[in-house]
C-alpha cells in the first residue's frame, strides 16, 4: 500500500517503514524534494522516500478507538498501530466496519463471556456497545427474527488464532437466545455444543503454529423456528487432513483420539493391546507425546461423556475405539522383501500386529494380509493377482488406514447430526463457517493447496461484500458514486477450478494414468501456464511451482499430489472390510451397488472439494454474511506478546487490508457534521461568531469551499472525503493552530518571562532579606555564643578555684577546728583536774595539819594525862583494859584503811583522856568515811577519764586519715592555679615556685606531728592520769614532815597526782600557723564539736 505523498509537512507526525517492526513513528524534520529526513522516538534521523511514509494521526486516543473506520487516517500503519494499542490492555475485539477482528489473548478472559455479559449484549443495536463476538451473534441473530433472512457467520484466520474457540462462543451466545429447557431428554442446543469436543478429538490435532489446529473445515446450521428457538442443526465438514494419519512432522502431533485411547483406563488399554504412544508407527514419528495443561485421561472420560450426550451409544463408543485403536496396530505392520518381486510380513511382531487388526476389525487375519499384500487386475480374459513389493504394501496399509479414519469421521458427523436432528420446516437459520486460513509453511502440499483455494473463494465473496456494503454506506447518504475498482481474484479460481486447463482438472487428469509423477504432472502444469501471470515457475524446480494467492505467492512441492488426490477404496479393502463380522466396520464399507467388478475405481478429493465448496459458496451467497476475522499476536502463543510483522501478513491474509483499501478507493474517510466541525471549524472562524447561525451540512460544504477542496461529497448525515483530503484539513488546521499557537505563546511567554521576573525580583529581593537577617542572626548567636561560652569559663573556672579553695579551706578549718578543740579540751581537763588535784591535796594536807595537830594536843594532854593520872591508876583494871582494846582495835583499823594513823599508847588513867580519845576515834571513822567515798568518786573519774583519752586517739587516728587524703588532693591537683597560690602564701613564695614536691612534704610533716601526738597518746607515760592513786612516802621534803615528828607519823604516806603531760609544741605551732592562713574567717566558724562532725 503506497503511501500519501500529499500535505506533509516540516513537523508533522509519520510512518515510515522499517525492516523489524513494520512501520515506525517519527516526526518531519525536513522535506528535500522526495526525500524527507525524520527524527525517530530513538532520536535516530532517518531518510526515507516521501511516497512510502504515512500521515499519523497524533490526537488519536490513547487507548485506541473500537471501530477501524473512526480513525483519521485509514491505512496499514494506523490499523497496526491501533490493534497493537488495544492489545496491550486487553482490548482484544475491534470493528472494521462490520468486520470483527479477534486478537488471541492466549489467556483465560472469563469475564468476557459470562452470563451478565451475554444479557448486556442481548437486543442492543451493532456499534452502540463495545466491539464483542457477542455483538456479531447478536446482530445474525436479530437480523434474522426482523428480517426473516437466513445469515452467516464467518470465522477464519491460521492455525493458533483462536477460530475454534470463536465458534464455541459463538454457538454458545445463540444457545443462550435461542435455547429453551428441555422437557424430555436433552435440548437441540445442548448437543450442538457437546459436539464440539467430540469433532475436536477426532478432527483436531497439534502443529507448529497450535496445540489444538482444527485439521477439516466446519460449517454448523443452527436452525430456527419462528419463535426464534433452536429447533435442529446441522454439520457440514470438508476436507478433513487424511494425511495426518499416516505421516506427521516433527513437534506435531497426530490426532488427539489417538493420544486419548493411550491414555484409557488400564482394562481398555488390556482390551485393545495397547501401550505407550511410543510403540505405535503412526506417534512416533513425532518425539512429542504430550501437551503441557492437558490430562488426556481426564480428556478421554470427557470425550465419552460427550459422546453420550450427542446421542452415541455404549456399544458405538466401544466400536469406535475399537476401530482406533485397529489404525494404530495397522500403521505397525512391516513389510519385507520376499521371493522375486513379493513382499511378506518383516517379523512376529508385525504379525502380532496383524492378527490384532484382523481381531479388532472382526475379519480374517489371512484375507487381511492378502489384501495388503496383492492386487487383483482383471482382464478381458482373465483376473490376476499381483503381488506388491514392500514399499507399495507399505502403501497399501497407509491408504487402508487413511481410508478407514476417514470412513469412522465421516460416520461420526452423520451421526452426531442424527442425533442432534434437523427441522425441515425452520425458514431460517444461522450457519457458523469455522474453516482454516490462509496457510503458507515452508513446505506446502495438496492440503494447503486446498486450504488456500477455499480462502480464495472466500475471499472473493469477501470483496463483494465489502464492496456492497460500499455502494449500501453511498446509497444511504445519497452520494452519486461511481463504480470502484478492486483487486479481482477470479483469475487465481480460473488458474484453479477452471475446467478443463485448471490445476485440480490437470491434477485429476494426471491420476487416472498410473505412469504419472510429480514431475510429469510439474511439466505439464509449466507448459499449461507459462503466460499466467498468477503462475510462477521456480528457477532450478522440477516438481514445485508458485501461484501468486490475493495474500502473497505460495510455492507448492507436488510430490504427494497424486497420491492424496485420489479418493478410491482398493476393491480389496473393500471386500474384506464390508464382510466384516463387525456391524459397525461393515457399515462404514457399504457393498458397492455396481457390478462385483474387482478394479478400483478412481473417485477425485480435489474435484470433490471443488463441488462441496460450491456448495458452501451457494449457501453463503443466500444467506446475509458477517466476518469475524481471527489473528494470532505471535508465534511464541504467549500473552502480551504483538509481533507486528506476523499480524500484519495475516491481516493482508484475512483480507482486512484488502477491505481498507476498497474503502481507500472510495471514501475512506467519513465524519459526521457535528463531528467535521468540532474538529475543523477553526479554518472558517466565522462559523464560530455567535451572530452567525448555519446549518451544520451548510457549515461544513462552507469550510470545505473556503479551503478550496475538491471531490469530496456531502451526504444527509455526513461527510465524505477522499484519501488524502484528511490529510490536507489537517495540515490547514495544523497551520492556524500553528499560527495561534504561536501568538499565544508569544503573548503567554512574554507574560511569563515579566511574571518571572518579577517573582525572581520579588524572590531575590526576600531572599536577600531572609539572607542578610539570617547573617545578622548568625553573628549576633555566634556573638551570644562566644560572650556565653567566655562567661561560662569564667564562671566555671571561678566555680572550680572556689571549690577547690572552698575544700582545702574547710580541711584547714576542720584541722583548726579540731586541733584547737583537741588542745582546748586537753588544757582544759588538765586545768580542771590540776585544779582538783591541788584542791584535793589542799584538802587533804590540811586535814593531815588538822590531824597531826589534834594528835600533838592528844598527845600533850595523853603526856599531861599521864603525869597527872597517877591518881587515878586505882581505876578499875578492867575498864582500862576494856578500854585499851577498843583503842587498839579502833587503831589497826584506822591504820589498816588509811595508813596514815600512827599507834599510839594511851594512859588509862586518865579519864578525860579517855574521852577525848573515844571522840577522836568516832571524827576518824567519819574521816574515813569521806574518805572512802572520796576514793570512789576518784576511780569514776579515773575510768571517764580513760575513755575521753581513747575517744581522742580515735580522733587523732581519723585526724591522719585526713591528712593523708589531702596529701592525695595536693598530688592530683598540683597543676591548679588556686591552690599554689594558697601554698606559697603558706610559704611566702612566689606563685610558681611551690612545685607539688613540696606541698607533699609539707602534708608529710603534718602527717609526722599526727603521728608523735598518736605515739605520745598510747605511750603510758605521757597517760592524762595513772592508773590509781600514786602512794609514795614522805621525804623529808615535805612541809608537812617535821623534823620533830615522832614515830607516829614516820610511817604516814602521802597521796599525790601526777602532773599532765605537756602539750605538743610543733602540733600547736602548725595549727597556729593554720589560723594565720584562714585568718579572721575562723571566728565565723563553730569551732564546738566542728572536729567531731567532719570526721
Amino acid at each position: 500500500m503506497q503511501g500519501i505523498p500529499v500535505n506533509i509537512a516540516v513537523g508533522s507526525h509519520v510512518w515510515l517503514p522499517d525492516p523489524k517492526l513494520c512501520w515506525i513513528h517519527g516526526v518531519v524534520v525536513s522535506i528535500n524534494g522526495d526525500k524527507v529526513d525524520i527524527q525517530t522516538g530513538d532520536e535516530e534521523v532517518v531518510t526515507a522516500n516521501l511516497s512510502k511514509i504515512h500521515p499519523k494521526d497524533a490526537e488519536a486516543p490513547t487507548g485506541g478507538v473500537d471501530d477501524m473506520t473512526k480513525l483519521s487516517y485509514l491505512h496499514e500503519p494506523g490499523v497496526l498501530h491501533n490493534l497493537s494499542t488495544r492489545y496491550e490492555v486487553n482490548e482484544i475485539y475491534t470493528y472494521s466496519g462490520n468486520i470483527l477482528i479477534a486478537v488471541n489473548p492466549f489467556q483465560r478472559l472469563p469475564e468476557l463471556y459470562d452470563v451478565d455479559m451475554m444479557e448486556r449484549y442481548k437486543g442492543v443495536p451493532f456499534g452502540e456497545l463495545g466491539p464483542h463476538v457477542f455483538a456479531i451473534a447478536d446482530a445474525a441473530y436479530r437480523a434474522m427474527i426482523n428480517e426473516g433472512k437466513s445469515n452467516s457467520i464467518l470465522v477464519s484466520g491460521e492455525s493458533g488464532a483462536g477460530k475454534t474457540e470463536t465458534t464455541k462462543m459463538l454457538m454458545l451466545y445463540l444457545a443462550y437466545l435461542g435455547g429453551h429447557a428441555a422437557t424430555e431428554g436433552r435440548p437441540v442446543e445442548q448437543k450442538v455444543l457437546e459436539s464440539n469436543p467430540v469433532l475436536e478429538a477426532f478432527g483436531n490435532a497439534k502443529t507448529v503454529r497450535n496445540n489444538n489446529s482444527s485439521r477439516f473445515g466446519k460449517f454448523v446450521e443452527i436452525q430456527f423456528n419462528r419463535s426464534g428457538k433452536i429447533s435442529g442443526a446441522a454439520i457440514r465438514t470438508y476436507l478433513l487432513e487424511r494425511s495426518r494419519v499416516c505421516q506427521i512432522s516433527e513437534s506435531e502431533r497426530n490426532y488427539h483420539c489417538f493420544y486419548l485411547l493411550c491414555a484409557a483406563p488400564p482394562e481398555e488399554i488390556e482390551k485393545y493391546k495397547l501401550g505407550s504412544p511410543k510403540s505405535f508407527h503412526y506417534l512416533n514419528q513425532s518425539s512429542c507425546y504430550e501437551l503441557v495443561g492437558v490430562d488426556e485421561s481426564n480428556d478421554y472420560l470427557a470425550t465419552r461423556r460427550a459422546m453420550d450426550i450427542v446421542g452415541i451409544s455404549v456399544k458405538e463408543q466401544e466400536a469406535i475405539f475399537r476401530v482406533v485403536a485397529a489404525i494404530l496396530h495397522l500403521g505397525n505392520v512391516d513389510f519385507a522383501k520376499g521371493d522375486e518381486e513379493t513382499s511378506v510380513l518383516k517379523d512376529d511382531d508385525s504379525k502380532f500386529h496383524l492378527n490384532t487388526t484382523a481381531e479388532l476389525l472382526m475379519c480374517d487375519p489371512h484375507a487381511l494380509e492378502d489384501a495388503l499384500l496383492r492386487r487383483m487386475m482383471i482382464t478381458p480374459e482373465e483376473v490376476i493377482k499381483r503381488s506388491l513389493d514392500p514399499l507399495g504394501a507399505a502403501i497399501s496399509r497407509d491408504g487402508l488406514a487413511k481410508t478407514i479414519y476417514s470412513r469412522l469421521f465421516n460416520w461420526l458427523v452423520e451421526k452426531i447430526n442424527v442425533s442432534i436432528g434437523q427441522d425441515p420446516n425452520s425458514k431460517s437459520l444461522i450457519g457458523v463457517l469455522d474453516i482454516y486460513g490462509f496457510e503458507s509453511f515452508k513446505t506446502n502440499s495438496f492440503e494447503q493447496f486446498c486450504i488456500n483455494f477455499t480462502n480464495e473463494k472466500l475471499q472473493q465473496h469477501f470483496n463483494q461484500k465489502v464492496f456492497k456494503m460500499e455502494q449500501e454506506e453511498y446509497t444511504k447518504d445519497d452520494i452519486a458514486w461511481s463504480y470502484v475498482e478492486f483487486i479481482d481474484n477470479q483469475d487465481v479460481l480460473d488458474l484453479i477450478e477452471k475446467k478443463p486447463g485448471g490445476i485440480i482438472a490437470l491434477l485429476d487428469e494426471a491420476c487416472m494414468f498410473p505412469k504419472s509423477t510429480a514431475e510429469t504432472f510439474a511439466q505439464k502444469l509449466y507448459q499449461t501456464f507459462k503466460d499466467h501471470k498468477r503462475f510462477i515457475k521456480p528457477k532450478l524446480a522440477r516438481s514445485e511451482f508458485t501461484v501468486v494467492h490475493y495474500a502473497g505467492e505460495v510455492q507448492y512441492q507436488s510430490e504427494q499430489f497424486l497420491d492424496k488426490n485420489k479418493d478410491y477404496v482398493v476393491a480389496e479393502h473393500q471386500d474384506l472390510l464390508s464382510s466384516s463380522k463387525c456391524s459397525f466396520v461393515a457399515g462404514l464399507f457399504p457393498p458397492s451397488s455396481e457390478d462385483s467388478a474387482k478394479s478400483s475405481k478412481f473417485s477425485s478429493i480435489g474435484s470433490r472439494f471443488k463441488i462441496q465448496l460450491q456448495q458452501l459458496m451457494e449457501t453463503l451467497n443466500s444467506t446475509e454474511p458477517h466476518y469475524i476475522r481471527c489473528v494470532k499476536p505471535n508465534t511464541l502463543l504467549q500473552p502480551f506478546i504483538f509481533e507486528n510483522n506476523n499480524v500484519l501478513q495475516q491481516l493482508r491474509s484475512g483480507g482486512v487490508l484488502e477491505a481498507i483499501r476498497i474503502k481507500c478507493a472510495g471514501y475512506p474517510t467519513r465524519r459526521t457534521f457535528d463531528e467535521f466541525l468540532i474538529r475543523f471549524a477553526r479554518l472558517a472562524p466565522e462559523i464560530l461568531d455567535g451572530r452567525n447561525s448555519y446549518e451544520e451540512k451548510v457549515a461544513c460544504k462552507w469550510i470545505l469551499e473556503k479551503v478550496g477542496l475538491t471531490g469530496y461529497q456531502i451526504g444527509n448525515t455526513k461527510v465524505f472525503l477522499r484519501a488524502g483530503h484528511m490529510a490536507e484539513l489537517d495540515t490547514l488546521r495544523a497551520g492556524i493552530l500553528g499560527d495561534s499557537a504561536k501568538v499565544i505563546q508569544k503573548k503567554v511567554r512574554s507574560h511569563i518571562c515579566r511574571r518571572h521576573f518579577l517573582g525572581l525580583r520579588r524572590a531575590s529581593v526576600q531572599v536577600q532579606t531572609v539572607w542578610r537577617g539570617e547573617l545578622a542572626r548568625k553573628v549576633y548567636k555566634d556573638m551570644k555564643k562566644e560572650a556565653s561560652a567566655v562567661k561560662i569559663q569564667k564562671n566555671l573556672r571561678r566555680q572550680v578555684a572556689r571549690k577547690a579553695y572552698t575544700e582545702v579551706r574547710s580541711s584547714a578549718v576542720i584541722l583548726q577546728t579540731g586541733m584547737r578543740t583537741m588542745a582546748s579540751r586537753y588544757d582544759y581537763n588538765y586545768k580542771r583536774k590540776s585544779k582538783a588535784a591541788t584542791t584535793i591535796q589542799a584538802y587533804w594536807r590540811g586535814h593531815k595539819g588538822f590531824t597531826y595537830h589534834r594528835r600533838l594536843i592528844t598527845a600533850s594532854i595523853f603526856s599531861q594525862s599521864l603525869w597527872r593520872g597517877q591518881s587515878l591508876q586505882s581505876m578499875d583494871e578492867k575498864k582500862k583494859s576494856a578500854l585499851h582494846i577498843d583503842e587498839n582495835k579502833d587503831t589497826d583499823e584506822a591504820n589498816q584503811q588509811h595508813h596514815f594513823v600512827r599507834r599510839s599508847s594511851i594512859s588509862a588513867h586518865d579519864g578525860k583522856t579517855m574521852e577525848s580519845l573515844e571522840e577522836e576515834v568516832e571524827h576518824l571513822k567519819a574521816l574515813l568515811q569521806e574518805e572512802r567515798e572520796r576514793a570512789d568518786d576518784l576511780e569514776i573519774k579515773y575510768a571517764e577519764s580513760l575513755e575521753i583519752s581513747e575517744q581522742r586517739r580515735k580522733d587523732l587516728e581519723e585526724a591522719e586519715r585526713t591528712v593523708n587524703q589531702l596529701s592525695d588532693y595536693s598530688n592530683r591537683h598540683d597543676s591548679d592555679p588556686s591552690i599554689q597560690d594558697y601554698m606559697c602564701r603558706e610559704h611566702h613564695t612566689g606563685p610558681k615556685s611551690l612545685s607539688s614536691r613540696e606541698m607533699a612534704q609539707h602534708f608529710s610533716s603534718m602527717s609526722d606531728q599526727f603521728l608523735q601526738m598518736k605515739t605520745s597518746l598510747h605511750s603510758p607515760s605521757n597517760s592524762t592520769f595513772t592508773s590509781g592513786l600514786i602512794l609514795r612516802e614522805e621525804t623529808d621534803d615535805d612541809p608537812i614532815s617535821d623534823d620533830n615528828s615522832d614515830d607516829v607519823l614516820s610511817g604516814d604516806f602521802d597521796t599525790t597526782f601526777p602532773v599532765p603531760a605537756a602539750t605538743f609544741p610543733s602540733l600547736s605551732s602548725m595549727v597556729e600557723d593554720i589560723s594565720e592562713v584562714t585568718g579572721s574567717e575562723n571566728s565565723k566558724c563553730n569551732k564546738k564539736g566542728a572536729f567531731d562532725d567532719y570526721f
